[in-house]
């Protein structure tokens, strides 16, 4: 932590919303933390502070920039571009310029995520941009915000938290480093997974009292149901010295659906009543629908929400105002096609379907095929279930994401666990129950956990939420046109705290060689679920659900001294850093010379270092 700190602050970079909260370092307990409002557009040459800041990018045409209509006054050159609430409506006016989700590219690994791709599919003449600068340019807007509110305290010289989702691979985890170091945070920040996010939140709300709802053994689920993603987190109440501590045991995978995947429904919904009324959409006006079904959808599922609501799209008339069309929604058939699309009653043994329609499939996304948020819990709790005759069954559960914000819906998810494993063994529900902070907990959290780690807080453990493994090639003899079998050697195991090192075992099989001095294909792999894997354990085979292929790195060494065919003896050792970055050191065992392989996907790293 900076010297010159005087705030925590905590960033929720959302894949729909992203808040900033903070609060203030230097007192022996700290204040609840607070939300910054961020000044955004809200139209053109119009400025309005908002407690969120839409995560959507409008990619401004030449005449827009020359009108200098979206500038902003901290920024003095002309912006071509804009962030938050205004790009948030454009995505419906103007869907080819607008750019949403961009978090969800940063984990996709059939694109390079440096690259300009975004919008996704939009015509030749619109300018695109990364991944990984979307990321960017929200964060600054954000960094610009705090500046412009602080000028006495610049964030780059704070304790800051910036939050992932539990289920970001040390590639995604490390572009999102990229971007956050370019929007202007400290070299020093810290990533923090969003469900640990969200339940210090709770923490920070209960203090002290929080022994009082949980005991030794108990295990508690976080149900994280955003925008654009699920992702599921089990946290263990332990004992360390007499006193109860809280650690992570499990994390699920980067599931694809959430509250987006609701609007679409709802839009598909609504097409059907256009056609009814002999109105046929165009592609441009589906895509507005879509962002209209937002606003019924939270309209229609909260608690007092009226019998019907209605959606508009702008007509097609040739003229600059052709009018809107409408139909009406109502409550109950739209609560029904929510319900059972997303959380439908199934059974602890159901798994997701993943079952293509085509054989052929255009590369995109990889959005889930089956919406049923149930499924998906079940299967995350039956692959981490303890060992044969233990129970799976979580004692608590904390909701999180603006999804849960409907009691309908919270309440057919406690009705499903309820269903799993018996009324009287249904997990007791943490906090945030009808609680306006889900849209702000993960940044609250996250403001907490920075107060924490100085020493006023509660902690949870949990370090590296996969272990990971490095690709060995197998000796022996050749088959044409047949690559050799790979085996997976664990470097990093599950729980591995940042900050820490180890030195990899020697497997069983012998040494292993580093090609050096010609281009090699260097291989990694991660598991969320293979939690007893140790380092130096090895893996001659596996199936898909065991072990994940994440980011290779070609790279050209240098060579070596006593390198015999091009090949140096090594041993591993391996180091996460405090940002959970995962660095692979090879030390030749013939002389005094080691290389680090470490796990980037940004450019200037696909030369791996030579000490």
């Amino acid at each position: 932590m900076p010297s010159t700190a005087k705030f925590s602050i905590g960033i929720d970079l959302g894949t729909t919303n992203s808040v900033l909260a903070y609060t203030a370092l230097g007192d022996e307990q700290s204040a609840p933390p607070s939300i910054l409002p961020i000044p955004q557009l809200t139209a053109p040459s119009t400025i309005e502070p908002r407690d969120v800041l839409p995560s959507f990018l409008y990619l401004a045409t030449d005449a827009e920039t020359t009108a200098k209509a979206f500038n902003l006054p901290w920024v003095k050159a002309a912006r071509d571009y804009v962030v938050g609430h205004f790009a948030q409506k454009q995505s419906a006016d103007v869907p080819t310029r607008s750019i949403a989700g961009a978090k969800s590219w940063l984990t996709y690994t059939r694109v390079d995520r440096r690259s300009p791709i975004l919008p996704w599919n939009a015509p030749a003449d619109v300018p695109k941009v990364s991944p990984v600068e979307a990321s960017r340019r929200y964060l600054e807007h954000i960094v610009q915000t705090w500046n412009a509110a602080h000028p006495e305290a610049p964030l780059k010289d704070q304790q800051v938290v910036l939050t992932v989702p539990a289920s970001f691979d040390a590639a995604a985890r490390d572009l999102t480093r990229e971007a956050a170091l370019a929007a202007g945070l400290p070299d020093d920040f810290v990533l923090l997974e969003e469900p640990q996010a969200a339940l210090y939140a709770w923490l920070a709300d209960q203090g002290d009292a929080w022994r009082k709802h949980l005991k030794l053994g108990d295990t508690l689920l976080v149900c994280d149901v955003g925008g654009g993603t699920t992702d599921f987190t089990l946290i263990g109440v332990a004992e360390e010295d007499g006193q109860l501590t809280l650690r992570r045991i499990a994390v699920g995978n980067h599931t694809l659906v959430g509250g987006d995947n609701m609007d679409l429904a709802l839009a598909h919904h609504a097409t059907t009543a256009f056609a009814a009324k002999g109105v046929n959409l165009n592609p441009w006006q589906s895509v507005a629908l879509w962002h209209a079904c937002r606003n019924a959808k939270e309209t229609l599922l909260a608690e007092s929400g009226p019998k019907k609501h209605p959606v508009a799209v702008l007509g097609r008339g040739s003229k600059l105002i052709g009018g809107t069309v409408s139909v009406d929604l109502d409550q109950k058939s739209v609560r029904e096609l929510l319900l059972e699309g997303f959380f439908p009653q199934c059974e602890l043994s159901d798994k997701p379907v993943r079952r293509p329609t085509s054989g052929f499939r255009e590369i995109g996304l990889p959005y889930e095929s089956d919406t049923a948020i149930t499924r998906h819990l079940a299967a995350f709790l039956t692959s981490n279930a303890p060992p044969q005759g233990s129970s799976l069954r979580p004692t608590h559960i904390l909701f999180n994401g603006g999804v849960f914000k409907s009691v309908a819906l919270r309440e057919r998810l406690q009705d499903v666990l309820s269903h799993w494993f018996g009324k009287k063994e249904t997990p007791a529900l943490l906090g945030n129950a009808g609680h306006a902070d889900l849209d702000f907990a993960v940044a609250r959290g996250a403001a907490y956990y920075g107060a924490a780690k100085t020493g006023r807080g509660v902690r949870i453990r949990g370090g590296a939420a996969r272990s990971y493994y490095v690709g060995i090639e197998t000796a022996g003899l050749a088959i044409p046109g047949a690559p050799r079998p790979l085996r997976a050697l664990c470097v990093v195991p599950f729980g591995m705290e940042e900050g820490t090192q180890v030195d990899v075992p020697a497997p069983p099989f012998g040494e292993i060689g580093l090609i050096v001095g010609e281009a090699a294909m260097f291989r990694f792999f991660s598991s969320a679920t293979r939690k007893a894997d140790r380092p130096g354990d090895v893996l001659d085979q596996w199936t898909d659900d065991e072990l994940t292929e994440t980011d290779a790195l070609e790279a050209n060494l240098p060579s070596a001294q006593n390198a015999e065919d091009g090949y140096v003896p090594v041993k591993f050792q391996s180091k996460l850093t405090e940002l959970g970055v995962f660095e692979l050191w090879c030390l030749s065992q013939s002389a005094d010379q080691k290389w680090k392989l470490e796990f980037s996907v940004r450019e200037e790293q696909k030369r791996p270092n030579r000490s």
